[in-house]
């Protein structure tokens, strides 16, 4: 089933899809939107046009597993978008998701307006990767994750 993920920003939000089958996610693109009632319904009308299956919301908790303001954000916008999707909307930790982004975009030599355009959808995709292994671990009855990896990654 096709999978989308939402990496909330105050300004840019990044999305990625991935296949019918759960294997690969890749970057969607970035919408520029700071009203949430209006980046709501940009991402409804994308899951429609995409026809999306499930929508996961990175949940930014803080490096000790706490959550402050911007998680409250995020868990008050996953609720919104609630209301504007018939799909379900689950959260899917991100800690460490924009700095492993940043880590990948040095990699590639990615700097200025070009890096500004991308990070947010290279975040969203490492949260949905990570979410696409957890579920074919899930599946084979372990219950392991890709945050190992994207956190050495990201260092």
């Amino acid at each position: 089933m096709k999978i989308l993920a939402v990496d909330l920003g105050l300004a840019r939000t990044g999305l990625a899809i991935c296949d019918e089958n759960e294997i690969l996610a890749s970057p969607a693109g970035v919408i520029s939107e700071r009203s949430r009632e209006r980046l709501a319904q940009a991402i409804a009308a994308r899951v429609k046009e995409e026809n999306v299956k499930c929508i996961v919301v990175g949940l930014p908790r803080n490096m000790d597993g706490s959550e402050g303001e911007s998680a409250k954000n995020a868990r008050a916008f996953a609720e919104l978008l609630k209301t504007q999707v018939s799909v379900p909307v689950e959260m899917r930790d991100e800690r460490g998701t924009t700095i492993t982004a940043h880590s990948f975009l040095n990699d590639t030599d990615t700097r200025g307006k070009k890096r500004k355009a991308v990070v947010d959808a290279v975040a969203a995709t490492i949260i949905l990767q990570d979410y696409l292994n957890f579920r074919k671990n899930q599946k084979r009855g372990k219950v392991l994750s890709a945050k190992p990896f994207i956190q050495k990654r990201g260092n």
